[in-house]
């Protein structure tokens, strides 16, 4: 790949650098894998976009603006983005030795959010700052990943040969979900948890304790489907949602007819007629309905490609840390890999009726300040990690370019 429409720009905002400084900048400049930087930047200019257009009758109706909701996006992704620019700056390791204290400040956060949340829809998920409501379930998700990262290093030996070192790190799983179930916020905990179970078995986990652990859980299912089999009800109705179309399968019946409407290459942007008060939470847990609406099956296989291109260029990344011997830096990837991963996989099965509906946003393009921040935040780690442990053939440079970079060293 070629970077030669970016390198006389780059060559003009390094002219007043010092040498040192333009052998850095430039050797960013190259190695910043494009593979996750532009998929990133695309989702999060989509993500703009619709939410814009999916918000513009209930932020007329509701602020008096029908760009309220846009501008706030717009405002929530220059802070992640500055967030971002600033991790890039700092070294993977510090990361790790930073883990345990970011546990605790998310359990903390957590903690209080149970205390003196503000309560939106009947759930108690967000810390009220003034004009900036903050939910910590999104930063907990950053923070487990980091830690178990760490934990994966720190006890390898413990974490592959022995029950006690699975069962530690499951039984701070469990903590997790019951804060996040008080809330309640199910889909952050089933996130969290599938991205945990995921790192613990690339960690080394045997088989035979996640068969202990899947047996107990299939246990509590059904103790709760015996017990409350009304809640079974409401998390299977996606099953039939037109059984009960104007009740529990009202968001997922909106939604599929987003889907119907939309077609293959959609009825246009800005001309969803879903969005008109028809699909509830349209700029957030439905962005992804709304678009397919207004841009069809095209656009959305290409938000899907884009997803799927990141997730994968994730691992790969991943793969060239653990071959460079850095342990923490190949589990910091995989784990942000399958976060991404599960929650757009989620988040886009619940639209289109494959899963139960929960509230779960789609990472980098749903309304949400705290979601966006983290996210942009979790890419640049992948982008650090990246740096630090430039995978084969990630980036090349042509001859020029590279004879260019050379000078420029010496």
């Amino acid at each position: 790949m070629s970077f030669d429409l970016i390198i006389p720009v780059g060559d003009r905002l390094l002219k007043r650098s010092s040498p040192k400084r333009q052998a850095r900048s430039m050797e960013r400049l190259y190695y910043y894998d494009p593979w996750i930087l532009y998929p990133a930047l695309i989702l999060l200019c989509m993500g703009l976009i619709m939410v814009g257009s999916a918000s513009i009758s209930i932020a007329e109706k509701q602020m008096a603006n029908p760009f309220y909701f846009f501008w706030r996006q717009l405002a929530y992704a220059c802070v992640g983005i500055m967030l971002g620019a600033a991790v890039l700056r700092v070294p993977v390791d510090a990361w790790r030795k930073m883990g345990p204290v970011f546990l605790v400040l998310g359990m903390f956060l957590l903690v209080l959010v149970l205390i003196a949340g503000h309560q939106v829809n009947g759930s108690s998920r967000w810390i009220s700052f003034g004009i900036v409501n903050v939910q910590p379930s999104e930063l907990m998700k950053l923070f487990v990943v980091v830690f178990f990262a760490g934990y994966l290093v720190n006890r390898r030996e413990e974490v592959r040969t022995s029950m006690q070192g699975f069962m530690k790190p499951m039984m701070l799983i469990g903590v997790i979900g019951i804060l996040l179930l008080l809330e309640p916020d199910f889909g952050a905990a089933v996130v969290i948890g599938l991205t945990c179970l995921a790192m613990l078995f690339i960690g080394g986990v045997k088989l035979r304790q996640f068969g202990i652990l899947f047996f107990v859980m299939a246990l509590g299912l059904g103790i709760l489907a015996y017990s409350s089999p009304y809640r079974v009800a409401r998390l299977t109705s996606f099953l039939n949602p037109w059984a009960d179309p104007f009740n529990s399968g009202f968001q997922l019946t909106q939604a599929l007819i987003a889907f119907g409407r939309g077609e293959w290459l959609g009825v246009g942007l800005g001309e969803s007629i879903q969005k008109l008060f028809y699909l509830p939470e349209a700029h957030t847990d439905f962005l992804f309905a709304v678009l397919c609406e207004e841009l069809g099956l095209l656009g959305g296989l290409i938000v899907i490609t884009l997803f799927t291109l990141i997730v994968l260029r994730t691992f790969v990344i991943g793969r060239a840390a653990l071959q460079a011997g850095h342990q923490f830096a190949a589990y910091l990837c995989f784990g942000m890999g399958m976060l991404i991963g599960l929650q757009a996989f989620i988040n886009i099965g619940v639209n289109m009726g494959l899963l139960p509906t929960k509230g779960l946003t789609l990472p980098l393009m749903s309304y949400g300040g705290s979601s966006v921040a983290a996210t942009c935040v979790i890419v640049a780690l992948i982008l650090r990690c990246a740096y630090e442990h430039k995978p084969s053939r990630a980036v090349s440079m042509d001859n020029a370019s590279m004879s260019q970079y050379r000078g420029q060293r010496k």
